[in-house]
Order: structure tokens, then sequence, then C-alpha cells
């Protein structure tokens, strides 16, 4: 079963993170929200508390096949400041891992050179910051392992692209679910 991580911290956009959360798992992905804050609360930036499942300083995340870091300016922020996330998106664009973001969120992956050359999309008025970038305005947009998405308007697009890179790929051996059946 493919892994995914989303991403969390203060003033996060919840329908970008939650939405997606919710997309995912009902697709039958292993899908852990990780807080950068310290704290496992989530204060979301319309006031609405939650929980994630892990801490950053948990887990190395090697294990994974895709992160996903939701939008809303503060917890955009967040994100961008956070070393330790920086150090992973690189690893993952070493192994060709999906990086996926949503919102003003591409511009973390922007500013820290990891849409150069590739399409990408993001919140109006964050295009600047896709440093290198093809930029579109199309709500969704793929470029090989990279997905943005345009904002909360079209997280539900947005998590159905991001269920969709799973459902093309061959599954390994042991995530097939009908093990009697031929290959």
């Amino acid at each position: 079963m493919a892994k995914v991580y989303v991403f969390l911290a203060n003033g996060v956009e919840e329908i970008e993170a939650l939405a997606v959360v919710d997309i995912l798992r009902r697709g039958s992905l292993d899908v852990v929200t990780v807080s950068v804050t310290g704290k496992k609360e989530i204060q979301g930036s319309h006031g609405i508390a939650f929980s994630a499942d892990a801490l950053f300083d948990e887990d190395g995340f090697e294990d994974g096949d895709m992160v996903v870091l939701p939008g809303g300016g503060r917890g955009t922020n967040a994100l961008m400041a956070h070393e330790g996330l920086r150090n992973l998106l690189m690893a993952y664009r070493d192994e060709e891992k999906y990086i996926t973001a949503i919102c003003a969120a591409p511009s973390v992956l922007g500013m820290n050179g990891l849409l150069k050359g590739r399409k990408a999309t993001c919140y109006p008025g964050f295009e600047d910051k896709l440093l290198g970038a093809k930029v579109s305005t199309d709500p969704v947009v793929q470029d090989g392992n990279i997905i943005t998405g345009k904002g909360m308007g079209v997280a539900i697009p947005f998590a159905l692209k991001l269920l969709s890179a799973f459902s093309r790929r061959k599954p390994r051996r042991s995530e097939k679910r009908f093990s009697t059946l031929p290959d």
C-alpha cells in the first residue's frame, strides 16, 4: 500500500489538508498527518482545531511514496521555515518520489528550487515564488512527480489527482489485493 505524509502547521487551510486526507484514505492509501509545530494539536486558518497523527521528529519518512503540503498563508510560512521538511523534500526529489502542494504551498517548492523547468500552478499572487517554473493557470497540474493545485476550490480535484497517481502505477507484489489471481 502506498504511504502518503501530509505536513501540517498552524494556519493551514483546513479543506486543503482534510479533503486530501479523506479522499486518499477512502482510496485505501496509508495517510499520516504530521505536525511540524512540535505539538499534535493544529489550529487551522479558520479556527478549526484538529490533531495530527504524528510529530515531525517522530519519523524519518523514508518509507513514504508522497508528501503533501497544504496551503494557508501562515501554515505555508511555517512549512517554508522548517529545515527538516526542506531536507525531506530534497530527498524525495532525489528519489523521484511524489512531491505535491496546493494553494500557497507550491511556493515552498519554488523557493527551494524544486520547480525549475516544471509546469506548476498556485494561488493567484504567489506566482513570483514559483522560481524557475512554467507557471500555469490550470486548476491542477502534474509534471512528472510534482503535482500542484491552485487553491481551496480545487481541493477535491487535487486530491483525486493524487489518488490517480497511484492507480496508474503497477502495484508491488505485496500490494496486490487478489494474490490468487494470475499476473
